[in-house]
């Protein structure tokens, strides 16, 4: 009458193999054979895991080489036409040419100070953020053209390669309805909901092969459910379930990451078999969902964090389900509020953290951990796990009560701020003219986002100094040689404003966590950002602070190479909040001021060591906004202010930057307006520019950059490409607010493809200026 189960598992693999295998492959150095078969282990591995936890089914299809959303535009036959795939191509090619774009060399042809062989093609995918996580997801291109045939040979495969462990396979897929919602529509005035009809009969033939493949669930996920949905969206709900659950194979309808409010009534009465709910973030919903939901119906409730790492109260779970289990009639199944993509394999014994903080985490091996504790005790057989559930009561005791979490100090200076502590001294209008009589920047000035590429060497340095082969002296003289070199390739290159490159940098966010206090680090605790690219998130458990200067040295060493303006580079305190795993024991309002505070004492020392351009990057701040707009205004409020807090120490001739990318930015313009940074860059290019039909509507007050080429893709854009997305941002920013600039930072490239790069965005500018006069 219990069972437990999960709704995917992270990908890459304990020490990170999915990792190291991918580029291997991109580099022509693992057949596709091979990277199949190594992809093959880690799925039986992970498989093993979920069974030895006494999970009731493995879950099969959250298994992807790149992106879960590009494994269905390749189920389901819809790879955009502008690929120009003829099919003769392997199914694997196609996919990583979505992914990263189809490049295509060419021998150098263009003064552009470099040399060697430039690559363009045709452009990736767009990516943007997968709800509010920093996972990536690519985003499906569909038109009125646009068609669906199922090729289901791989899904099968994996459901094969279950059964033959022995193991009963649960499948998870997206559903149809969040599929077409995540997607765009590549045709003015399309509407891809109508394409709802078409894609249906290809799901209906996948149930039916799985059904006779011997699969008793298939998990399809509509975590649009958690969203303000238009009327249109709520009948396709409608209509897509009326159909597939009439075709035999049993359905567990899952929505999670917010709460269903106005849709809970309609999740409730969908024809599926079962229903999964996320009750973390939406615990106030389980017993009206639970009173709903037909008693012939299964409830799965997502009762364990699959986005934070803190152990879970057990007693407190068990307390919530023995009520749904008594409505219920005995029969629950026990989840995961979401899938474990978002958090490490495992924190059990990471080299990295001490006795008390090992004890306060869990990371996916230890969640399915939690699983079987509380099967077991839902079971009544609650003495089996007893040592279990005293660790469980241990570990929140401890932190609890631990001289680690709180901070006087911090909590004295938050309670004496005054009122106008996020205000500028003077507003945009006059510190701009400050700003140009200071730095004498010509008409749309050129600058990068922050970082270069992290070159082999960089990175094997850092792990010299990490094992202590390497002395710290010897550590950072060869940093200052890495700086030195960024800083005189900018120069050669042309560029306006330079940066320094951050050599020295591991991650944008671990960086400065790894200075704050209130921070902890794994050593392992690695999770997928999109594609091959991890992250090992900050465990942020206590009061922040800043005990000495974090950047201020590099970025001074930097600018005395150079006359030119060198940015210092900062992350802000909404990004390090968000790409951290945060505590829970207080408002995230009140840790996102603690962090800027912070930030903001590491603006007045870059300040007065005489930098002119500071840069306070905010990615996540979108990322961040909750999924329902009825909580918007709060969150924007307090994370804006939390920017704004953090910049606004500084005279008015300091010129203030931010930067966002990969995420939809056109709903909340006023808001970032709001943030009141001199200067914004922003990530425009891979949608061609879209964002800037906002613009059309709302006139940014502020100097604003476009970004004009994807760094996430080895493509290399010709000028003439930068040059028409230039002007098509002219056409609606005034020419003396445009700056010039890549999408991103550049740590992931190389140099011959980042100097290619940046000689053509430098000439797309020049031209620009000789048009312009």
């Amino acid at each position: 009458m219990i069972k437990t189960h999960i709704l995917g598992f992270p990908r890459m693999g304990e020490h990170r193999e999915l990792k190291t295998a991918l580029e291997r492959h991109w580099r022509g150095e693992l057949p596709a054979a091979e990277l199949q078969a190594q992809a093959a282990a880690l799925r039986a591995r992970h498989w093993k895991l979920q069974q030895d936890a006494g999970l009731d089914h493995v879950t099969v299809g959250d298994f992807a080489l790149y992106d879960h959303v590009a494994h269905l535009i390749q189920l389901f036959g819809c790879e955009p036409a502008r690929f120009g795939f003829t099919g003769q191509e392997a199914a694997l090619e196609r996919y990583f040419a979505m992914a990263r774009g189809i490049t295509t060399a060419h021998a150098h042809t263009e003064a552009c100070g470099c040399s060697g062989t430039h690559v363009d093609g045709v452009p990736a995918l767009e990516m943007t953020k997968w709800f509010d996580t920093n996972y990536h997801y690519l985003v499906p291109e569909f038109d009125s053209a646009t068609e669906f045939s199922l090729n289901a040979e791989r899904l099968l495969a994996e459901v094969d390669e279950a059964i033959a462990l022995p193991a009963s396979p649960k499948v998870a897929l997206l559903g149809p309805v969040s599929f077409l919602y995540l997607g765009k529509s590549k045709q003015e005035g399309f509407d891809r909901l109508v394409l709802l009809k078409r894609l249906l009969p290809a799901y209906e033939q996948l149930l039916t092969r799985l059904a006779a493949r011997g699969v008793t669930w298939v998990q399809l996920d509509e975590p649009i459910l958690g969203l303000d949905l238009a009327p249109a969206w709520q009948d396709a709900l409608r209509l897509a379930y009326a159909r597939l659950g009439v075709v035999g194979q049993p359905l567990l309808l899952a929505t999670y990451f917010s709460p269903l409010g106005d849709n809970l009534a309609l999740a409730c009465e969908l024809p599926v078999a079962g229903l999964h709910v996320d009750a973390v973030r939406a615990p106030d919903e389980l017993l009206p969902v639970a009173l709903r939901l037909p008693l012939d119906r299964e409830l799965s409730v997502g009762i364990i964090d699959g986005r934070n790492i803190w152990r879970s109260d057990l007693d407190q779970a068990l307390a919530q389900l023995r009520k749904v289990q008594e409505l219920r009639g005995g029969r629950l199944w026990v989840a995961p509020s979401c899938s474990l993509l978002h958090v490490p394999f495992s924190l059990r014994q990471d080299a990295a953290l001490d006795t008390e903080l090992q004890g306060w985490l869990a990371g996916a091996v230890e969640k399915l951990d939690e699983l079987r504790v509380l099967k077991r005790a839902l079971w009544g057989d609650e003495a089996s796990v007893a040592r279990e559930l005293a660790e469980s009561r241990i570990s929140r005791a401890t932190r609890v009560s631990s001289r680690r979490v709180r901070n006087g100090t911090v909590a004295a200076r938050l309670k004496a701020l005054p009122a106008d502590v996020d205000r500028r001294r003077s507003p945009f209008p006059t510190r701009q003219a400050a700003q140009r009589q200071r730095l004498r920047l010509p008409a749309f000035p050129t600058t990068t986002i922050g970082s270069f590429p992290q070159t082999p060497a960089i990175r094997a340095a850092r792990a010299a100094v990490k094992r202590g082969t390497l002395a710290e002296p010897a550590y950072r003289e060869a940093m200052q040689g890495e700086i030195a070199l960024a800083v005189r390739k900018q120069e050669e290159l042309g560029l306006d404003v330079l940066v320094h490159g951050e050599a020295e940098r591991n991650d944008m966010v671990e960086y400065f966590g790894e200075q704050l206090s209130g921070f902890a680090f794994t050593a392992n605790g690695w999770v997928q950002s999109y594609g091959s690219r991890c992250v090992k998130p900050p465990v942020l458990f206590g009061d922040v602070s800043r005990p000495q200067a974090m950047t201020v040295d590099w970025t001074v060493f930097a600018q005395s190479l150079t006359d030119k303006p060198m940015k210092g580079m900062l992350t802000g305190p909404i990004t390090i909040l968000q790409w951290s795993f945060v505590r829970d024991d207080q408002p995230r309002a009140d840790t996102a001021l603690q962090i800027a505070l912070a930030i903001r004492d590491e603006v007045a020392d870059l300040e007065a060591a005489g930098i002119a351009v500071i840069q306070i990057d905010e990615p996540a701040i979108r990322e961040g906004l909750p999924l329902r707009r009825a909580a918007w205004r709060a969150y924007l409020a307090w994370a804006t202010r939390a920017f704004r807090v953090s910049a606004s120490a500084v005279r008015d001739d300091t010129q203030i930057h931010t930067h966002m990318c990969y995420s939809e930015f056109n709903d909340i313009l006023p808001e970032i307006a709001a943030m009141d940074a001199d200067v914004i860059t922003i990530e425009t290019s891979r949608s061609d520019m879209e964002l800037l039909r906002a613009f059309s509507d709302f006139r940014y007050p502020n100097e604003i950059g476009p970004g004009v080429y994807d760094i996430h893709s080895p493509r290399v854009p010709d000028t003439a490409e930068m040059l028409r997305l230039l002007k098509k941002a002219a056409e609606v920013i005034p020419p003396q607010l445009l700056w010039v600039n890549p999408d991103c930072g550049l740590k992931t490239r190389g140099w011959p493809e980042t100097e290619a790069a940046l000689a053509r965005m430098v000439a797309a500018a020049r031209e620009l200026r000789r048009e312009a006069g």
